[in-house]
Parts: structure tokens; sequence; C-alpha cells
């Protein structure tokens, strides 16, 4: 019934396991990978026919993540799996990223790639599995992949690099990076780093790159006994070459002039111009056939005339060499009320950063694959269209933003202090107010100073650049800040962020088929220089961080009390902690261990709400007068609740110099008055003495025992 085919081998520390012919049989391609106990099943559909009048690749990715596989049922109402995470959406990228290049370059059917985790042993991450799979899948498919591709995660701790760390190793690990590509180079590179030097970020690429080589002759092997037989990619149409040639003798010379202007706007409309010029002159004279070429035909004109120009002067669109950074400023305390901000400007692209801190109750619960945790720092990033100009659709964050947002976040993750040293929440909302050219490395310099601004104690200053590569044969050129068009008519995205000792992220995208090492050095040198010139310039504006939180966040006290006294504080149905948050207008967290946090904005309500605790877990002293208040009065005396939650009695004897007859004449049930610890009974019941207080002013009514 089955023809099933299996390939494994030893792989790191696990058993890697590619098997097809048994499952999804009507996909394209289908292969289940499993790699420990993590099982990824990975299928590749295109579309039999292409989707017509469109001039890009039409490729979908869903990566998914089923709470089967860990043995969970899904939390909420519905129970069953919702919209994607975090999680999945940046993986559903990760895949997407290396192989997106891969196919032909006239390949237009929709195609759609699916990943569902099947089983998570809790070790082995599922998403280079999905990588693994997915490459696999479309080789085997007969679609028209120009791979396979391979896939690692790098680790590495004690000078060593580590080969797929376990998800416990890899909190252990100064690096978190996962490397993509093809037998001849590198394609794609997502990590995060603890102040790593450029020569171990980049041996640890290299040593991705040779760990994965047996993972390509295992889909290799694979592909020869299952492959299907591969699709015939519609050829150019009649003329193509003939319509080519006519675009360039009408456009070179507009086109190029067009790319002269240094404003972005003017350019833009200088290009727009343009392109609709040549359009108008073809006319009618374009067959049906090749309508749909003219848009991507104008684009490889714009590429040409740009690469150009960039490798035959040295000099870039708006007249920088490769090496040269944008005008950059840096502002902060740019808002009145926040706790910290910062405008960050570089060129034309431009990011607002806002800093909020908060509690321990205002932490980001995340119920992922692997258990449920709590994240005290995020980051939070918007791309509204008028930031290039344009009026378009506002909704949920898509996929860029939520990507881009990672890569900041893991920027400055590494540089976040403890909880034990910073006891707050740290929301960081960065909204893109310009762009033209790699707003995710200005969002993580505006983030850095506004968490200065805020008083967050990072260890130093974090700045970003994006570099960029243009390459034709072996002639290539590395440029520093690449602004929109050189992002979008070059061949790499490379993003490096760090501080002055090191890396804490780097992120590389290519659209050719390949980088080499040498290139990549050549970028980490470049990108180096770069950062450090940026971090000169944010200094100008705070170059470390405040002494202080601002005065507008909440101010933060932490202690720690006996853990047998955590039931005094919380109260029988939780009516003490309740009482203590309401009458203050604290919060209060307290963990099992005993640790507290008292957090308000208001700093003597903050105290008042620290005193109160400690004064429950505290044991009253003799001799020393304490504020209470008459909770019972009886015949023999009067109840007065006092320090906290203790509750002592003052005899009827001791309520005044003289014999009274009748408590009530003395005091009532609600009346303040000051106690003094006299003494304790046989069972150890607190006695007391007393004077009473005017109940508006708080004046003493009484000079008796208490005074």
């Amino acid at each position: 019934m089955f023809n099933v085919v299996r390939k494994e081998m030893q792989w790191g520390n696990a058993k890697l396991v590619l098997e097809t012919g048994k499952i999804a049989r009507q996909a394209d391609g289908a292969v289940k990978v499993t790699y420990g106990e993590t099982v990824v099943l990975c299928t590749a559909v295109g579309a039999k026919q292409p989707r017509p009048d469109v001039d890009f690749f039409p490729l979908t990715v869903n990566y998914q993540e089923k709470a089967f596989a860990a043995g969970k049922i899904p939390g909420g109402f519905f129970k069953r799996e919702g919209r994607p995470s975090e999680k999945e959406t940046l993986v559903s990228r990760l895949i997407d990223r290396p192989i997106r290049p891969l196919f032909h370059p006239q390949y237009r059917n929709d195609t759609q790639i699916v990943c569902t985790v099947l089983s998570h042993d809790m070790e082995n991450d599922p998403d280079v599995v999905a990588m693994i799979g997915t490459s696999a899948a479309l080789t085997i498919s007969g679609l028209p992949f120009l791979g396979p591709i391979g896939a690692a995660r790098v680790g590495y701790k004690d000078g060593e690099y580590l080969l797929n760390p376990s998800t416990e190793a890899v909190k252990e690990s100064d690096l978190d990076l996962v490397v993509a590509g093809t037998r001849d180079g590198v394609m794609m590179v997502e990590s995060e780093a603890s102040e790593l030097s450029e020569e171990i970020m980049l041996g640890a690429v290299k040593f991705g790159h040779e760990q994965f080589q047996g993972v390509l002759d295992l889909i290799i092997d694979l592909a020869e006994e299952a492959a299907k037989e591969p699709r015939d990619v519609a050829e150019l149409p009649e003329g193509y070459d003939a319509l080519v040639e006519k675009i360039a003798a009408l456009g070179t010379e507009r086109l190029t002039a067009a790319y002269a202007h240094v404003v972005k706007q003017e350019r833009s409309a200088a290009v727009s111009a343009a392109k609709a010029d040549i359009v108008e002159k073809l006319g009618d004279e374009v067959p049906d056939a090749l309508k749909g070429k003219v848009s991507s035909i104008i684009k490889d004109l714009e590429k040409d005339i740009v690469r150009g120009a960039i490798l035959k002067t040295g000099k870039r669109i708006d007249g920088r060499t490769g090496a040269d950074v944008r005008p950059i400023m840096g502002e902060v305390s740019v808002l009145p009320r926040s706790h910290g901000s910062s405008i960050f400007t570089r060129g034309e692209t431009q990011a607002l950063a806002v800093v909020t801190l908060g509690t321990g109750q205002d932490e980001q619960i995340v119920d992922a694959l692997d258990g449920e945790y709590r994240e005290s720092f995020m980051l939070h990033y918007n791309f509204p269209p008028y930031s290039v100009g344009e009026a378009g659709r506002m909704g949920s964050p898509g996929r860029r933003e939520i990507g881009h947002g990672k890569l900041a976040w893991r920027a400055l993750h590494p540089l976040m202090p403890g909880k034990d040293a910073f006891p707050y929440t740290t929301r960081i909302v960065s909204e893109v107010t310009e762009s033209n050219g790699s707003s995710s490395m200005a969002t993580v310099c505006a983030s850095s100073l506004a968490m200065m601004d805020a008083g967050v104690p990072l260890a130093r200053p974090v700045a970003g650049i994006a570099m960029g590569l243009i390459k034709e044969a072996e002639d290539f050129a590395v440029l520093s800040d690449i602004m929109g068009d050189e992002d979008h008519l070059g061949d790499m995205d490379f993003k490096v962020a760090g501080t002055e000792n090191g890396i804490t992220s780097l992120q590389m995208d290519i659209k050719i088929t390949s980088v080499t090492p040498d290139i990549m050095q050549i970028a980490l040198k470049q990108a180096r220089d770069g950062r450090l010139h940026i971090l000169g310039e944010m200094a100008k504006a705070l170059p470390e961080a405040r002494g202080e939180v601002s005065g507008n966040a909440p101010t933060i006290t932490q202690f720690s009390i006996p853990k047998d006294k955590i039931r005094d504080v919380i109260g029988s149905g939780g009516k003490v902690i309740r009482e203590i948050c309401e009458e203050t207008g604290a919060k209060v967290d307290i963990e099992d261990d005993g640790s507290i946090t008292v957090a308000h904005t208001d700093g003597a309500k903050g105290k008042q709400a620290v005193d109160w605790i400690k004064s429950i877990v505290a044991e009253p002293e003799l001799n020393h007068i304490y504020d209470g208040k008459v909770v019972k009065a009886v015949d023999f005396g009067a109840f007065v609740n006092f320090f906290g939650a203790r509750d002592g009695l003052v005899h009827i004897s001791e309520l005044a110099p003289e014999r009274v007859k009748q408590v009530s004449d003395i005091v009532k049930e609600g009346d303040q008055v000051k106690v003094k610890v006299i003494g304790f009974d046989d069972r150890g019941k607190i006695k007391l003495s007393m004077k009473r207080v005017d109940q508006e002013t708080g004046a003493d009514l009484d000079a008796g025992d208490a005074e």
C-alpha cells in the first residue's frame, strides 16, 4: 500500500530520519522528519498553472505547532489552536528566507509550504527540523527548486562551538545561531549573542555550514529514490529579448537621470515618471503575451543602472562611498509623560521609541509548546504606511512587524539587567515614523537610547547597522547603512547589532545562491566600523543610562519575608493582601520563596504598603508604642488591632486612671488609638495599655501609660 523511502544518519547528539511515501501522499512533496523525538511533517504543493500577470513568486510558508505534540490541550474557551503565535510566525519567516531565492526565476505558480509539528521532545527545537524537512519536501516534489539547502543551530560555550544544542543548553550558551545554505555557501543567518567578536561569529557560521553538509547528502540520497519528475517551467515568450532591448533604449538615460536625485521623494517621483514614460512610449506595440513582463523588465533595468554605477564608480545613489553612514541625530526625553523616550534619525530613516516600566503583574505569560513562561522584556515594532509616504491599510502586526521587532529584541536582550538588579517589566514600542532602509536597526538604536533615558541600567549602549552587497561575477561591493533602493536592488541584507565590545545579534538574507566567508568577513569588519561610528553619535544624546528611573515610573521596593509568614500577608481568601492593595493603591507581588515586590507611583503610599507588610511578619516589641484601631469593645476591656494583623487586649483596668463602669464610656468600635505592649499572658496573648486620640486631629486626649 505504501512505497516508503527512509534515510537516516547520526547528527550531533541525536539521529536524523527522513521518511516519505506514507503520509500526505497527494502533496507534491511530503517528508516526515524526526530528530531525537521531535517530529515535523513538511509538505510542498505548487499550483499546476502559473498565476497570470504577476511579476513575483507567490510563495507562502506556514509553520504550525500542534498542542498535542507536547501532550497538551490548548487553553481558552474553544480548546483548539487559533491564530499563529509569535514563534510560529518567526519560524515561518526562518523557513521562507533561504528557500525563496532558489526557485527558478521564471516560476510564477502559487506554492505553499506547510510544516506541522507532530511531536516535541522538549530538547530539540522543531525550527531547524522544519527547515530540513522543507528542503527535502521541495527536493523530491518536482517543483523547480534549485536546492537542497541544509540548516543547523550553533551554540558557543567555554570556547567551543556546539552543534544543535538542546533547549536547556541554549539558555546557558553565549550564542544561539541558526544558519542555512547550500553546498557552496551560506544563504541565511539568524542569531542572538552575548557580545561576541566578529571572528567568533564568523567561525560559528562556518561551523554550521560544515556541519550540515551531511544533511545535504541525506536529502540527495532520499531524492534519488523518491523524487518526482521535474516540472517544466514556461519559457519566455517569443519577442522577449527584443522587448528588453527596446525598453533599455527608451529608459536607460531617463532612469539614470532619475536615480541621480539624492532626496528619496524626488528620486521616487522621477523614477515613477520615467517608468510611466517608458510604458507610454511602448504604447500598444507590446504583444499580449509580453504585457505582464514589462514591469519586471523595467525593474531589471533599474538594477543594472544602480548596480553598475556602484561597481564602476564606487559612488552610491546618494553620493556616499561604500563605507559611509548617513547623517545621524539622537534625541532623548522627547515625550513629557513617558518613562523614557527617544527619536533616532539616520538619513531618511527615523524611529520613535517609547519605554514603559511596569511590575511583575505586567509580565507577558507565554504558553509555548515546551511550557509556559513569563517574559519581562518586550519590544513591539510598528511600521505605519505614512513612514514611506503612502496611504495604506492599518491592522494587526504582520509577519514583517513581528520579525523586525524580534530582531531588535535579540539585539538588546543580552544587555538587559537581571530581575534581581532591575525588578521592572520593560516594554518598548518603536514607531517607525520615516523609512528609507533598515528601520529595524534604527529601532535598536532608538530603543537603546530610550531605555537609558528611562533609567534602565543597560551595561552598554547598543547600535545596529544594515549592510548590503552588489555582486556581479567576481566583482563585488559591500555597502554600509543601505537605503531602501539598495536593499531592493542589491544581493544581500546583512544586519549587525552590538556594543563596542561585540555582536549581540546578526541576521543575513541574500537573493543570490550563496555568499562566501570572505565576503562575510569584509561585511563584518565594515559593519563594526559603522557600528562604532553610530555609537559615538548616540553618545552625543546620552552616553549612559541615567542614575535612577524616571519619576513617572512606579517606585519598586523588593524585600523578603519568612516563607511561613506568606499566609499571614495574604490572609484568608486573600483578604489581607487585597486590603493592603485597596488601601494604598500599591501593586504587590509575592513569590513562593517569600520574595515580595511592592510598586507604586506615589512613593509615600508605596512605603505605607511596605511598612504594612513588614508589620504583619514582624513581632511587636515590649514597651513600644503603635497606632491601633478598636475592633471590639467588651465588658472587660477593648480588643485593638495594631501592627498589621496583630490583636491585643486593653484590660478595663488599663483604660483610665480612675475606675470606669462601662468600656463604651471610654472607647467604641472603630476608634483610632495609640497602644503600648506591656506584656503577654500565659497563652502568649498580647496585653496592651492605651491612650485615646482625637479622631479628627489625632491629638492626644490622655496622658496614660501609652505615653
